[in-house]
Parts: structure tokens; sequence; C-alpha cells
């Protein structure tokens, strides 16, 4: 499957789950993860898709290691079967309820 279908399909599921899936460019700063995710709960994080036999470049695996030095919810999906495990698994419910004041 390519990456655009993988994005699609990341994108609807995010939705259906109440949450956004925000295309993520970041200029000046190549090699940031696709998609920045906003979930229920207050969930986030950044999610670089990549085809089931795709390679992260040098870039992309330096911006991850950064991202995740600063304490990021990262994560590289590869193929379908990461993106509907992603979705189920990760971001069904949220880890921690919070209240917010407003």
């Amino acid at each position: 499957m390519r990456e655009k279908d993988l994005e699609r399909r990341l994108t609807q599921g995010v939705k259906k789950l109440g949450g956004k899936a925000y295309k993520f460019v970041s200029p000046g700063n190549a090699g940031v993860p696709d998609r920045l995710l906003v979930m229920p709960g207050g969930r986030v994080a950044f999610v670089e898709l990549k085809a089931a036999d795709g390679r992260l470049s040098p870039c992309q695996k330096i911006r991850i290691a950064e991202l995740k030095r600063l304490g990021a919810d990262v994560e590289v999906l590869r193929g379908l079967e990461d993106v509907d495990r992603f979705l189920r698994e990760r971001h069904l419910r949220p880890e921690k309820e919070t209240e917010v004041d407003l």
C-alpha cells in the first residue's frame, strides 16, 4: 500500500475517534514526521508513515530522535497493519483522563 493510502487510512481513523490529524510541515526543518495527531483527552503524537518496505532517511532519523529526546510521542508506522494497530491500541482510549478548569 502506498504512503498516500496509509495517510488517508490514518486521517480517517483519527477523525472517527474524535481527533485531528494535521499534515505537519515545518519550513527549514526537513525530515519532520508526516502527521501531528491531537486526540481526545489531550493526547498528542507525531506520526511518520512508510510503506511496508519503506525506510527512514538519515534526516528523518535525526528529527525523530530529537523529538523523542524532548519527550514527544513519535511513531513510525510501516504498512496498513501498523496503522490499524496504532488506531486500535494507542489512541482509542486516552492514557489518562484529566479535568480541565475553564
